[in-house]
C-alpha cells in the first residue's frame, strides 16, 4: 500500500472520529449563553433595519436591490422555475457580526407560482394546522394554539436527518402583516426551542430549554409575498441559531450544514409551491400560463 493512500485512509478514519464526536452522548453537549442570545437579538434586530430600509426604497424581495441586469436575469430564472437560493450574513460597520459560542445560519430563497393569487397562497402558509402534512417529514406535527387577529401561537415539531437524528419542540409567536392588496408579510419568532431525546419511545422527554445538544435554539422565519407577473413571488428569509462547531471539525461538518441548510429552503419553497398547485389545479394553471412549475425545484445559487 503506498503511503499517499495510507494517508487518505487516515484522514478518512479522523474524519469518521471527529464526525462521530458530535454524535448524542449521555452529557449535554452545550449550553446556550446568556451572551448568545444578545448576540442572536442584535443581529435580528440588524437584520429587521435591513428589511425596513428596503421597504423604504421601494425593494420588497431581496433581489430588488441587486444591480438591474442581476436583478432581471434573476426574475426570468425564477420564473422558469429556477429558484434563487443564497446564503447571507448581515454585517455591522462592514463587519462579521460575533455571536460567542453560537452559530447563525442566515439562508433566503425566492420562487415564483403561476397562476396562483396573493389570497390562495396566503391561505396555504396561514394553515397552521396543516403545516405537517405541506412540509413533511420536515415538520412532524402542527398546531395553532391560539389567534388573536393578525397574531398567531402556534407549536410545530421539527425532525432532521444528517449525521444524527434530531427531534424538536418548537413554539412560535406569528405575525402576519398587509402591506397591500398585493403583498404582505409573515413574521415569525421561536418562543420555546426543546430536544426531544429518545423520541417514540417510553423513555421519550424534551431536554431542558438551552441545556441540550444545540443543534437549534433559536429560529426566525421572514416571509414575503407579492403577486404580480401572472403568479406570486414567494420569499423566506430565516434565521436559525446552534451552538458553534468546533474550529477542528468545521472543514468537515461546515459544507454537510450548509447543504441541510439550503436543502431546509429548498423544501420550504417547493411544498409551499405543490401545496397551493393542489389547491387551484396545477394541470390546468401551467397550460394557460406556459410556465414551469416550481414543485421540484432543481438546486440554484
Amino acid at each position: 500500500m503506498g503511503v499517499g493512500k495510507i494517508v487518505r485512509i487516515r484522514i478518512l478514519l479522523l474524519a469518521g472520529c471527529l464526525a462521530a464526536s458530535l454524535l448524542p452522548s449521555p452529557t449535554y453537549a452545550a449550553d446556550l449563553k446568556p451572551e448568545t442570545v444578545r448576540a442572536f437579538d442584535h443581529y435580528v434586530q440588524l437584520l429587521e433595519m435591513r428589511m425596513d430600509g428596503d421597504l423604504r426604497d421601494g425593494n420588497f424581495l431581496y433581489i430588488d436591490r441587486l444591480p438591474s441586469d442581476t436583478r432581471q436575469q434573476l426574475y426570468s430564472l425564477i420564473r422558469h422555475g429556477d429558484p434563487y437560493i443564497n446564503q447571507l450574513a448581515v454585517q455591522e460597520d462592514g463587519a462579521t457580526v460575533p455571536v460567542p459560542f453560537g452559530l447563525i445560519h442566515h439562508w433566503i430563497g425566492i420562487a415564483f407560482i403561476p397562476g396562483a393569487t396573493y389570497s390562495q397562497t396566503l391561505a396555504i402558509l396561514l394553515d397552521f394546522d396543516k403545516q405537517a402534512q405541506i412540509y413533511k417529514p420536515d415538520v412532524q406535527k402542527s398546531k395553532l394554539l391560539e389567534t388573536n387577529g393578525n397574531k398567531s401561537k402556534v407549536y410545530l415539531q421539527y425532525l432532521k436527518k444528517s449525521l444524527v437524528t434530531v427531534v424538536l419542540n418548537a413554539n412560535f409567536d406569528s405575525e402576519y402583516l398587509l402591506l397591500n392588496p398585493a403583498r404582505g408579510e409573515i413574521r415569525s419568532y421561536s418562543t420555546r426551542i426543546t430536544e426531544v431525546q429518545d423520541p417514540g419511545t417510553p423513555q421519550e422527554k424534551e431536554l431542558p430549554v438551552g441545556h441540550d445538544h444545540g443543534y437549534l435554539w433559536r429560529l426566525n422565519s421572514y416571509w414575503s409575498l407579492e403577486e404580480r407577473d401572472g403568479g406570486v413571488y414567494v420569499q423566506i428569509e430565516s434565521i436559525a441559531l446552534s451552538r458553534r462547531i468546533p474550529a477542528v471539525i468545521s472543514w468537515l461538518i461546515g459544507p454537510i450544514v450548509r447543504n441541510l441548510s439550503k436543502a431546509v429552503v429548498r423544501n420550504l419553497l417547493s411544498s409551499t409551491c405543490k401545496a397551493v398547485h393542489d389547491e387551484v389545479g396545477s394541470t390546468r394553471v401551467l397550460a394557460d400560463s406556459g410556465a414551469q412549475s416550481c414543485t421540484s425545484p432543481p438546486d440554484s445559487q
